[in-house]
């Protein structure tokens, strides 16, 4: 019955996360659990050699999961869902959606997991002395000025996915400052875009069809807590073209993933950290000072309050090692054992973690795109193994679960390097849903401890609804670290693993054969492009 009348009267926050596979949606109540969710299954396309997801998609997507969740509101609780305490909206950071004066998109949706951008961000990684990476939105603009892309001359605003879908359901051209420091970097002291950089890039831009200052076509920053727009009636009727969920909600300013995962894991205060995985993998550090030097393999972003943060980002995780499952998935329906999808997982992470710590020469590269911190700008899933080698089922699984977390080995040792410390990291997303051996190869790789949250497989909808409750916060003083650590966070269950000797020698032996072996996938990759 309260959470009954917590539905009725509105006193529940929605984070709506537009994921890399899934579009999902939570209700959470007064306690920050969860209510009810909904999802909708998505999948990017590659067109014309660009990865996107179509507009139409989008706006579909975004129904359909928002009417799972109102389905199963009603379903579970006997009332309808025609309001909440406040919305956010998350999604896949980066990328570029480039729009005309009148909001109509001026080319197709070009996500993150495109590198078709290196010109670009080598050039103002060199004007800036800032790291700017392929996937960043200020390189993909830079890419299109450049090749001198028609559409230049017609742009009057870029955002990213999360700002898009945002901007039509309340009007508003705005984007959290962790969401706009994956567009542009952020000044820490100012809390805005960076003003020198700004000018660094109008002046390389001012003979070109671009016809507008920088700080122009950028969505403007909100921070944590603040209102940013509410639900317009165009957008309640987007959102459930039924007219039950009523316009006038409002909404948190909308974040990217990484940030939703920072605060579904309490991760955004200094030596705390957070690794999310899925389709890609991400590993945040908050820092406590500023890095030594330069790295292309490391990203600078910020948390949802604007706190610098070290970022290893990989565009591929667990699409390789889904394939394997499915192949083996049918491998057994064939032999009349047709398992879950969840058996199927809890059977072969089992078996993984009876594999061999070095997995017996077995080396896995799940690259299905390119990859910045390796250097490759496609990809090719590719296995090796010496001819000694145990290949057995135990093993093979072992490597495609040590393949999803090799690349970000390779960028998080740089942080070690830098002496970057960190008290705790805590894992959470779709790789970690049977943690029966994920959780202890992530501690492997980290060579630190490594937490689950109880909440850990509720991923970045939560985070997001997290943020949009502390918009509806009572204390307008009480800080968003504050806020997290003592009332969402305050009882929350954990389990620890510590990385054992055994998975730490074995992935060493591992890494060393898997470094090795990088130019079998270079050289992989470029035949691939010279056959095309």
């Amino acid at each position: 019955m309260q959470v009954r009348e917590q539905i009725v009267s509105g006193q529940t926050a929605i984070g709506i996360e537009f994921g890399s596979t899934r579009i999902k949606a939570v209700l959470i109540g007064s306690d920050f659990a969860p209510i009810a969710s909904g999802v909708h299954d998505w999948s990017n396309q590659l067109e014309n050699g660009i990865w996107t997801y179509s507009e139409a998609e989008i706006r579909s997507g975004l129904q359909s999961c928002f009417a799972d969740l109102m389905r199963n509101t009603e379903q579970q609780y006997g009332v309808k869902l025609t309001t909440a305490g406040s919305i956010g909206i998350s999604a896949m950071m980066h990328g570029y959606l480039a729009f005309d004066a009148d909001m109509n998109l001026l080319v197709p949706f070009r996500t993150w997991r495109n590198t078709i951008t290196k010109d670009a961000a080598e050039q103002l990684t060199d004007a800036f002395s800032f790291n700017i990476p392929q996937r960043w939105s200020i390189a993909h603009l830079y890419q299109a000025i450049l090749n001198k892309e028609a559409h230049v001359g017609s742009i009057r605003h870029f955002t990213t996915l999360a700002g898009f879908v945002h901007w039509l359901l309340t009007g508003k051209k705005v984007l959290g400052i962790g969401d706009a420091s994956g567009m542009f970097p952020i000044d820490p002291d100012t809390k805005s875009y960076d003003a020198g950089m700004c000018a660094k890039f109008d002046a390389l831009t001012q003979d070109s069809a671009l016809n507008a200052k920088l700080l122009e076509l950028l969505p403007e920053i909100v921070p944590a807590g603040e209102n940013a727009g509410t639900l317009t009636e165009a957008g309640a009727k987007l959102l459930d073209p039924t007219g039950t969920f009523t316009a006038g909600v409002p909404f948190c300013a909308p974040e990217g993933d990484a940030q939703t995962g920072m605060a579904a894991t309490n991760s955004i205060t200094p030596r705390t950290g957070n690794v999310s995985a899925g389709t890609s993998i991400f590993a945040m550090a908050v820092l406590e000072r500023n890095l030594k030097a330069l790295h292309r393999e490391i990203d600078i972003v910020t948390t949802p309050e604007g706190a610098p943060v070290a970022m290893v980002h990989c565009n591929n995780c667990s699409s390789d090692l889904d394939a394997w499952v499915k192949m083996f998935g049918g491998l057994l329906k064939a032999a009349g054992a047709e398992l879950t999808k969840p058996q199927l997982y809890d059977l072969l992470y089992g078996l993984a973690a009876e594999g061999d710590p070095d997995c017996s020469g077995i080396i896995s590269y799940n690259y299905y795109s390119g990859e910045e911190i390796t250097h490759l700008q496609a990809g090719k899933p590719m296995l090796m193994r010496d001819p000694e080698s145990q290949f057995t089922v135990q093993n093979l699984m072992r490597s495609l679960v040590y393949s999803c977390m090799a690349t970000l080995k390779i960028g998080m040792d740089i942080l070690a390097e830098e002496s970057v410390g960190l008290d705790r990291i805590y894992a959470h997303g779709g790789l970690f849903k049977t943690p029966l051996i994920t959780q202890p190869t992530l501690a492997a790789v980290l060579g630190t401890d490594v937490t689950l949250m109880q909440s850990a497989g509720e991923g970045g909808a939560w985070g997001i609804a997290l943020l949009a409750a502390y918009l509806n916060r009572s204390d307008r003083s009480e800080s968003l670290r504050a806020y997290l650590q003592n009332r969402v966070f305050a009882d929350q269950q954990q389990q620890t693993v510590s990385p054992k000797q055994a998975d730490s020698e074995g992935l060493n032996v591992y890494m060393k054969k898997y470094s090795e072996g990088l130019a079998a996938e270079h050289a992989a990759v470029a035949q691939s492009n010279r056959g095309e």
